[in-house]
């Protein structure tokens, strides 16, 4: 079972089905929102999103690969990585399960 991929513009349409903005201001919205996320994830902050979920940016040291064609051992460079954490109530969505109340 295959998924469409939801853009910008299918956010921005949403916006301006439900909301009642015009287009231009819905489309506005979505980026400063993304906008908003991306800038708060290079500082490092937590973004948290209730009843969908958090996003977090954490460390990774360096450490050693493994080229896996040759063998040869690589190092690792040290970097940064976002993850994402779902909530339980997306979880249960996703589920098809009843939904929880988050606290």
């Amino acid at each position: 079972m295959t998924g469409k991929t939801v853009t910008r513009a299918d956010l921005s349409e949403a916006v301006y089905q439900k909301v009642g903005l015009s287009r231009t201001e819905s489309a506005e919205l979505v980026e400063r929102v993304l906008a908003e996320i991306c800038d708060c994830l290079a500082a490092g902050e937590t973004v948290k999103l209730s009843s969908f979920g958090s996003f977090i940016v954490r460390d990774k040291g360096e450490r050693i690969g493994r080229n896996p064609k040759t063998g040869i051992e690589v190092p690792i460079d040290p970097r940064r990585v976002m993850v994402f954490k779902p909530s339980n109530v997306l979880k249960a969505r996703i589920n098809g399960e009843t939904v929880p109340s988050e606290d």
